[in-house]
């Protein structure tokens, strides 16, 4: 690559936000990873939840197995009018969203499904992040 494409390329990513920001969901006001989710949860993820007084009942579903937010007329149990209700608490599949484990290619991917994916920035402690969810869901299974 010529020098001039060098900077062209830092100077793309240098306005891009981190995952965990949320930034281009806020701006946007994008919620269209909360409708129909079929976010995974941990037991940490469980713990923290119901910390904040909300039963597992309500917000845990079982899939295939696995423990999901649970929807509500299609959407997540925790979305309001104003986004997410429990935005500082949310699971870690939500904080590394758009981030998400392709089994095909056994690696993280930008998830296609988001219209922002191009905003945001994936940190090596992203991808670690990601693969260590996989293998806590893997136990916990």
């Amino acid at each position: 690559m010529v020098k001039e494409e060098l900077d062209s390329n830092k100077r793309n990513e240098a306005w891009k936000h981190l995952l965990s920001s949320g930034i281009p969901c806020t701006i946007h006001n994008c919620v269209k990873c909360c409708i129909e989710t079929r976010m995974p949860l941990t037991s940490v993820d469980i713990e923290r939840i119901s910390k904040q007084g909300y039963k597992i009942k309500d917000f845990v579903v079982k899939r295939k197995g696995e423990r999901q937010l649970k929807n509500v007329d299609g959407r997540c149990v925790f979305l309001g009018d104003d986004g997410c209700k429990i935005y500082s608490f949310r699971p870690i599949g939500c904080r590394l969203y758009p981030l998400v484990y392709d089994e095909d290619d056994g690696k993280g991917v930008i998830h296609d499904f988001c219209p922002h994916r191009h905003e945001f920035k994936v940190s090596r402690d992203d991808v670690e992040n990601l693969f260590a969810l996989i293998k806590e869901l893997d136990i916990e299974l």
